[in-house]
């Protein structure tokens, strides 16, 4: 049963707001036509009665209660009056319809209604429907019978085929408008909806595409700008999201890059010639760490992009990170490493946070160094910890440093360095999500200076 509504049921909006409109309609209509047919037939069985009470009050003039026994008088249409005619005087039968045999049906039943001497009408059902009312005639004293009672039949056929005429109309009438109310309603609906399918068909294009258009540019009716607002405010999450996994998937290249060189050049020089059994622990323990610093940068990204506003729990000694950043630094040239920091120095964050942060600044400067990269930390007196990387290079173009941030930016890509343009984005990033900073020194001359705050431990 329930596969059976399912199947009839329709599946689009604008077939279910048709068949609504139908049903609607097809109660008002039903209703409509019931009350307005029982009106009909009302209003012609009243026209009938009405008519038999005419005709009774005319035939009563010509009866003369006064007289002993009761008459009647002939008149000049007296062959009109007589048509379908009953007249008694008492159980008297003074006179009758030629059509109607004195022992009849038609006769008994208006012998009947004489009978009740009150003014009645009744229905019978013979061959054809007959209405009769019958009409007490005189002015007699109280609590006597009256001198007479004058009968009158009506053929009611022609009335009920004017009734059944006017149901067949009113039928014919109400099929043509239901016909008509559900090709108009699903017209109607079909085009109020002609612009939310073009909104959704637009969504799914700009969606994927992660286009800047937006609905908000376009003038509509108030329910579907609010369609609209929700629509766009979709469209941007999307597109926040798109980026968010793209600068992520950007960012898990650009950091993994270095210890999947370093796991490469290990495979490559221990394939050049047979090593002792001393080398090959040696190499294993160098793939070892270059495999645990891989899957550091991938917990530290992962763990940062599902809550990048969370706070950083965790402290780290800042001297023994550095250390290891610059130990297995990748080299670049002949430019040395030269690392100043106090040894008690604690940031609060975790030394595979400040690992990440502090790595990209290495990189981009070992990248662009003449000869020499400088790093130094120390307690700022505000209390947070500053750590500051410095390389003697041609440093970062003035018309470059508003852009320097940007994920995929870089200001020479012709410059024969390697680089995405993520390093410096992600490094500030990690730095924010911890409560720090990181921020060019546009003041430092000559090379490029960048500046990490970190909270204090």
């Amino acid at each position: 049963m329930k596969a059976i509504r399912r199947a009839m049921w329709p599946c689009t909006l604008r077939g279910r707001l048709s068949l609504v409109a139908l049903a609607t309609a097809t109660l008002v209509m039903v209703v409509l036509t019931v009350v307005f047919n029982a009106v009909v037939r009302d209003h012609l069985q009243r026209q009938a009665d009405d008519e038999l009470r005419t005709r009774a009050e005319a035939v009563a003039t010509t009866v003369d209660t006064r007289s002993d026994p009761v008459r009647v008088r002939e008149t000049a249409d007296d062959a009109l009056l007589d048509t379908n005619v009953w007249i008694y005087a008492g159980p008297r039968l003074l006179e009758r319809p030629v059509s109607a045999p004195a022992d009849g049906t038609l006769t008994t039943v208006a012998a009947g209604l004489a009978a009740r001497v009150t003014s009645r009408c009744t229905t019978f059902e013979g061959d054809g429907p007959v209405r009769l009312c019958s009409r007490p005639v005189g002015e007699v004293p109280s609590q006597t019978a009256p001198g007479a009672v004058v009968v009158t039949a009506l053929d009611l056929a022609p009335y009920r085929a004017s009734a059944a005429t006017m149901l067949l109309a009113s039928l014919a009438l109400g099929t043509t408008v239901l016909a008509c109310t559900y090709v108009l309603t699903r017209l109607a609906v079909g085009r109020a909806l002609h612009p939310v399918q073009v909104m959704t068909g637009q969504a799914t294009r700009w969606s994927a595409a992660a286009s800047d258009e937006r609905f908000g540019a376009t003038a509509r009716p108030a329910e579907l700008a609010q369609l609209g607002a929700s629509l766009d405010g979709l469209l941007d999450r999307i597109r926040a999201v798109l980026r968010h996994e793209q600068l992520l998937t950007g960012e898990l290249s650009h950091e993994l890059r270095t210890p999947l060189t370093r796991i490469t050049t290990e495979l490559d020089w221990w394939r050049a010639r047979p090593r002792s059994a001393e080398e090959t622990r040696a190499m294993h323990a160098r793939l070892t760490d270059a495999a645990q610093c891989m899957r550091t940068i991938c917990d530290t990204l992962l763990d940062d992009a599902r809550d990048s506003t969370r706070a950083v729990p965790g402290t780290a000694s800042v001297l023994p990170v550095l250390r290891y950043l610059t130990a297995g630094a990748p080299a670049h040239g002949t430019a040395t490493v030269t690392v100043s920091c106090p040894e008690t120095l604690t940031a609060g964050v975790p030394a595979a946070l400040l690992e990440r942060i502090v790595s990209p600044l290495l990189d981009n400067a070992l990248r662009y160094a003449r000869s020499r990269v400088l790093i130094s930390a120390r307690q700022h007196p505000d209390g947070s910890v500053r750590i500051k990387v410095v390389d003697d290079g041609p440093g970062v173009p003035d018309s470059f440093t508003g852009g320097l941030f940007q994920p995929g930016r870089r200001a020479d890509p012709g410059d024969g360095h390697g680089g995405a343009g993520l390093g410096l984005p992600l490094a500030r990033r990690l730095a924010r999500s911890a409560d720090g900073d990181v921020r060019h020194d546009a003041q430092h001359t000559p090379g490029a200076a960048f500046v990490i705050s970190l909270p204090a431990a």
